[in-house]
């Protein structure tokens, strides 16, 4: 039934991908120039649907589509529309084209709630470090401080705000009313699970909590090739020693993910034992106290490895985002819309954070996963299945039609 619709879906996606700071390869960090161009696009799409459109302060793009009753109260559905740096043409702008294409199908029928289409600005922290600021901005979440981060280039978010056209200002007027019903969120699955079990579709449960943290090791930086093995400092060899016990550690804990992604060796030069080295941590678990415990061993298993070597450990923790459940309400509607389709309900944790699980914080919240073929996201190669988007529009419906009913 929705097949059509579905190509049309994947063919906006490839198109919006050209929309890059560079040539060759899809980047689009927070209202940088392209922002534009997928603005003018997709804004042009939604008004034919019907729907007024605005770019908010936080540099959202927002559509309206109104509801049958005056005053009614809203839907929000939607998901982001900047990238990482060599992205893939589907991670956030999916789960935006499928909400326009959503409102496309109702075909002038409007149900007893607006449906606020929203494409935010950033999700993914690439430009400032920072991530969420779109969605926070809606939620009411956004801290003012934020605004005064700034790029690799030393502009602040604030005067990225201003130079895209906004008012920084009044960026905070960016926040949804207080009559939402709930937020729904298309979204790839960014993982293997899915593809793994030939399921089209899956019901996010909840997205699991994330710490990230920096271990660094200190030791004596000396001649590579006049100090004994036996005498040395060596930060390195510390840090790669933690590295191993990372893995084994979250290799060991059912459910938990453990990643080491960044080392700076200090000096960096060949022919020098490095005397400093910074590592990454991220450690993930749909268990808040699984993944505390798992984040404590860890540091313990570090000061232990510090001190054998004889090199001490500081610790700077950037991140501690507890685990946020998805609205168990949303989850059974979703259920039932993913039934009506054929397909047999899937429940599944989100490993990766998104737009939803700011959303929580101000209204009940919702995904569904569309799989994610081999795995691949945050990459060139990341696609989607034809089948599954018409799937994921015929569910939109249902969950929409679902909802109404229980409002009229």
């Amino acid at each position: 039934m929705f097949a059509a619709r579905a190509k049309e879906v994947v063919a906006s996606c490839r198109l919006l991908a050209g929309f890059s700071e560079e040539s060759g390869r899809t980047t689009r960090r927070f209202l940088s120039p392209p922002m534009r161009d997928v603005h003018a696009h997709l804004g042009a799409w939604m008004q034919r649907c019907g729907m007024s459109v605005h770019v908010d302060n936080a540099g959202n793009l927002r559509g309206m589509y109104p509801a049958s009753v005056p005053d009614g109260p809203s839907v929000f559905i939607g998901s982001h529309l900047d990238t990482v740096i060599d992205a893939g043409a589907f991670d956030g702008v999916l789960g935006v084209v499928l909400a326009i294409a959503l409102v496309d199908v109702l075909q002038n029928r409007h149900l007893p709630f607006a449906i606020e289409v929203v494409g935010f600005s950033e999700e993914e922290g690439v430009r400032f470090g920072v991530p969420f600021i779109g969605s926070r901005a809606l939620a009411g979440t956004l801290d003012a401080d934020v605004l005064r981060r700034v790029d690799a280039h030393g502009r602040s978010i604030e005067e990225a705000i201003r130079d895209f056209g906004l008012d920084p200002s009044c960026v905070f007027n960016a926040r949804a009313g207080n009559r939402a019903l709930g937020y729904l969120e298309f979204h790839i699955e960014q993982g293997p699970v899915l593809d793994g079990l030939a399921v089209p579709l899956g019901i996010v449960t909840s997205i699991v909590g994330q710490s990230r943290l920096t271990a660094t090791f200190i030791g004596s930086a000396n001649h590579a090739g006049t100090t004994p093995m036996q005498t040395r400092q060596d930060a390195v060899a510390g840090a790669a020693e933690w590295i191993s016990a990372v893995e084994t550690h979250a290799r060991g804990t059912p459910g938990l993910v453990a990643t080491v992604g960044r080392i700076l060796a200090l000096p960096g030069s060949t022919n020098v034992v490095a005397g400093r080295c910074e590592a990454s941590l991220d450690v993930r678990h749909a268990s808040d106290e699984t993944r505390a415990a798992a984040v404590a061993t860890l540091l313990d298993t570090a000061r232990q490895i510090a001190s054998r070597r004889r090199l001490s450990v500081q610790f700077d923790t950037h991140l501690d985002q507890p685990s946020v459940p998805m609205s168990s309400a949303l989850v059974t509607t979703l259920e039932r819309a993913v039934a009506a389709q054929g397909i047999r309900p899937h429940r599944i944790d989100s490993g990766a954070g998104h737009d939803a699980m700011i959303m929580a914080a101000c209204m009940p919240a919702a995904m569904l996963f569309l799989r994610s073929p081999r795995g691949i996201s945050h990459n060139p190669d990341e696609t989607v299945v034809e089948e599954d988007v018409a799937a994921a529009l015929g569910a939109g419906l249902a969950f929409l039609d679902d909802l109404a009913a229980s409002h009229a």
